[in-house]
């Protein structure tokens, strides 16, 4: 009934916000105490809330539960599927004012904006490298850290990237995807 009536009577009184059930302002606290009770067994990320961390575990066990009903592809987050989709559709709703360049999230329109400031406001802090948005920084930030999130399920050797793993998977399994268009090896 809350939800139609708008009322949100659990109120955070030091930033202000409300909320229509309890359990929502508690999650809530959690981000302005930085308390992390959930964390995973495999790399030791922690997380505010259980829900997160069931999602970051499809990075260990591979499932991607979400698949596109056009080209089968799947997915492990139910938002990189909608985003997906709008390959398919063409939808790109996010354009530059500055160049009329569109793109499929407002995310990557944020990012774009960069080319043209020419700003690059992630800084890696162990080598001083500039990145303009925060997920190639986070790829590059992984070379650096001794977080290992890929895991030969064979060998038990982990990986800091899961394209490296796949390679490192062929080795293990001997499989040979590649051949040579001259000779066939």
């Amino acid at each position: 009934m809350r939800v139609h009536t708008g009322e949100k009577p659990f109120t955070w009184r030091q930033c202000g916000k409300s909320f229509t059930q309890k359990h929502k302002l508690l999650v809530h606290i959690r981000l302005h105490t930085g308390e992390r009770s959930f964390t995973c067994q495999e790399c030791g990320t922690s997380f505010t809330q259980k829900g997160n961390l069931k999602i970051h575990m499809r990075i260990h066990t591979g499932e991607k539960p979400y698949t596109c009903p056009q080209c089968g592809q799947s997915f492990a987050h139910k938002t990189t599927l909608k985003y997906h989709m709008r390959i398919h559709t063409g939808e790109k709703l996010f354009t530059c004012d500055q160049c009329e360049k569109s793109f499929t999230t407002k995310l990557n329109l944020r990012y774009h904006k960069n080319v043209h400031t020419g700003e690059k406001p992630f800084v890696c802090g162990q080598c001083g490298k500039s990145f303009a948005n925060k997920a190639t920084f986070n790829y590059h930030f992984r070379i650096h850290s001794t977080e290992s999130c890929f895991k030969c399920n064979l060998c038990g050797k982990s990986f800091s990237y899961e394209k490296i793993l796949s390679a490192h998977m062929r080795t293990d399994t001997g499989e040979k995807p590649y051949t040579c268009k001259l000779c066939g090896i």
